[in-house]
């Protein structure tokens, strides 16, 4: 148990059957009337954010998370099958519980997040940026790049990003995985 004292950015709780880690929150002492403090949790199941206010010194129940490395080995009918980096375990992580399942590759290592005391998988964490290569784009042409322009580019994954102009197939690229969006080009 703790209260709203013991409130931090990134504090996995219990609230309404669910599992809710705080995104935001702010102690209001306000001149009439008794302390509050306003909140942003998300949850870790369905990715939702909700607001909520709980008075000062409200008791809540802690959940303990655990972030276990693990390596991204293939997918099938089931869900993407990865293998514990320390135990050579294999678990299955349905679909859904990954943020952007189509930037992972073949031998990834990616952080699976588990509710310790039910040992369930309650998703996963990709690193924040991946390199992939451009395994099909149209080709750029030359001194067309004065605008921000964009076009569609097919990943090594399979996936289907936005790119630069002046992305050709071949180049690698540094991609931020929590907009799914193009970064930079790496250099070779």
């Amino acid at each position: 148990m703790a209260t709203t004292a013991d409130f931090k950015n990134g504090l996995c709780l219990e609230y309404n059957n669910d599992l809710y880690t705080i995104v935001e929150f702010q102690h209001v002492k306000p001149g009439k009337g008794p302390a509050f403090v306003r909140t942003k949790l998300k949850s870790l199941t369905t990715g939702k954010v909700v607001e909520n206010t709980f008075s000062a010194g409200h008791k809540i129940t802690t959940a303990r998370i655990e972030r276990r490395p693990h390596q991204f080995i293939y997918k099938d009918d089931l869900g993407y099958h990865f293998m514990d980096s320390t135990t050579f375990e294999q678990v299955v992580v349905e679909e859904h519980l990954i943020d952007n399942p189509g930037l992972l590759k073949d031998g990834q290592e990616i952080d699976v997040l588990f509710h310790a005391e039910e040992e369930k998988i309650i998703g996963t964490e990709l690193p924040a940026f991946v390199e992939l290569t451009i395994t099909y784009t149209e080709p750029g042409i030359k001194g067309d790049t004065a605008t921000n322009a964009s076009k569609p580019a097919t990943l090594e994954t399979g996936a289907e990003i936005q790119v630069p102009l002046f992305i050709n197939e071949g180049d690698k690229i540094k991609i931020d995985t929590r907009t799914n969006s193009y970064s930079e080009r790496v250099k070779e």
